[in-house]
């Protein structure tokens, strides 16, 4: 799941298959390792201890690793019936694929030239996107970088589970001229994991700034912004042939169920709850 080009959504980026804000590589004497050097009181350094911590930091998870620890809790809440349920609503109202699939190509024939550098850059990630348009990074905000990541993270499963439910055919399986301009995906179309992925990131990213009472002037432009942005990232799936317009709607659906699940009183999710929790601090 990480490291995987996208194939999902928003996996493989921005420190998602090692620590967030890169890493470094450390060489050392095979003659005279370090471990065998001495100190100023003439002690082998590799004899020296300290006597904590217990237990493994909190600040040292990397915000990609602790979103597994949020999925871990979300997965047992239940939260696949209400879901289904909103997405057989998108099903029973969407447009026949013969429609969906002319939309597609008029798309790709009117749009895709100018969208191209959006379609590449998101196929592999969007976290940049959203950090942009907060004017945050990792450093900076590492809090609110672990909702996003946890986000990111459930988003994914979400959307892959229901893939395997209704096991949609892509659009260039069935019209294999849209051509898309980079490669299909190994999973089922609906509903769109870049869409579900996208407006939930959108979504909490929100619920830490209402929980961080920001100015409700702020708070209306960056609502604003954020959804946009999801619906933008959602729509260049489309316009690449990768997804009809109804998969995209399905993922905005299953991103508000999930949403509801991730916040809701009757199934909480704690760990979600201390992360959102903890990023709105980073915002007062």
């Amino acid at each position: 799941m990480t490291g995987n080009t996208g194939n999902t959504g928003n996996t493989g980026n921005t420190g998602n298959a090692g620590p967030s804000g890169g890493g470094w590589f450390l060489p050392d004497r095979v003659d005279y390792p370090f471990v065998t050097e001495r100190d100023g009181h003439d002690r082998t350094l590799g004899s020296l201890r300290r006597t904590g911590p217990a237990r493994f930091p909190d600040r040292c998870w990397a915000a990609n690793w602790d979103a597994w620890l949020v999925l871990h809790e979300f997965a047992v809440t239940g939260w696949q019936a209400s879901a289904g349920t909103v997405l057989e609503a998108v099903l029973r109202d969407k447009a026949t694929d013969a429609a969906e699939l002319d939309a597609l190509v008029l798309a790709a024939r009117d749009e895709r030239a100018e969208a191209m550098g959006e379609i590449l850059a998101q196929d592999a990630e969007f976290f940049s996107a959203f950090m942009g348009l907060l004017s945050i990074n990792p450093a900076s905000h590492g809090r609110t970088y672990r909702v996003l990541h946890a986000a990111s993270l459930i988003g994914s499963f979400a959307a892959l589970y229901f893939k395997g439910v209704h096991q949609r055919t892509r659009p260039s399986q069935l019209c294999p001229a849209l051509l898309p301009p980079v490669p299909m995906p190994g999973h089922a179309a609906f509903p769109s994991g870049h869409a579900t992925q996208a407006h939930l990131m959108a979504l909490c990213v929100l619920h830490v700034l209402r929980e961080a009472r920001l100015p409700p002037g702020d708070l209306a432009a960056l609502e604003g912004d954020l959804g946009v942005l999801a619906a933008r990232i959602a729509r260049n799936r489309e316009i690449a042939g990768l997804h009809y317009a109804s998969d995209s709607a399905g993922g905005k659906a299953l991103a508000g169920s999930v949403f509801a699940h991730l916040t809701g009183a009757q199934a909480p999710v704690p760990r979600f709850a201390d992360a959102v929790s903890a990023a709105a601090g980073e915002w007062s």
